[in-house]
């Protein structure tokens, strides 16, 4: 009975990381849309800053919606990759001027503003809650395995239960 209590519990944080994780991944995704246009401009590499948020605001969406429907430790370090790439792209270009990097442009933006922030937090958020769902998700799994091990099973031969 306690070990499915802790499975019960182990779900509904899972559950609860899975919203917050879509919820923050969304708030990304819309300001990654709102702001594109005005990126469109610094374009003095192969590919504009503006079509960069637009493919971020895309896959974004699309780790929001795959982790509501479900929650594997592929889709967990999918989401994860997703939010901590975003995070590090905005800290990287806030505070060091990179330049150009190939295909991308020179994005070197050294201030804070209100949609930046929220940006920021949301990936913040979303890197975190991700790391999160990612162990519960494992020792979620881990604890299943070891229960199934020590249960009775029957066998289908002699329908006799025997421990396996």
């Amino acid at each position: 009975m306690h070990a499915l209590r802790k499975q019960r519990t182990l779900s509904v944080v899972n559950w609860v990381l899975r919203v917050v994780t879509a919820a923050a991944l969304a708030v990304d995704s819309y300001v990654h849309a709102d702001l594109a246009d005005r990126y469109d401009p610094n374009s003095d590499a192969s590919i504009s800053q503006g079509d960069l948020f637009r493919i971020e605001a895309a896959v974004s969406a699309l780790a929001a919606f795959v982790i509501v429907l479900v929650a594997t430790r592929v889709t967990w370090t999918f989401v994860f990759a997703v939010a901590a790439s975003a995070l590090g792209a905005v800290l990287l270009y806030r505070y060091h001027d990179v330049g150009t990097l190939g295909p991308l442009p020179n994005m070197y933006e050294p201030s804070w503003y209100q949609e930046k922030s929220l940006t920021a937090i949301a990936e913040a958020v979303a890197t975190a809650a991700a790391a999160l769902g990612y162990s519960t998700t494992a020792l979620r799994l881990r604890r299943t395995a070891g229960s199934a091990r020590g249960s009775p099973r029957i066998s289908p031969v002699s329908g006799r239960g025997r421990r396996g």
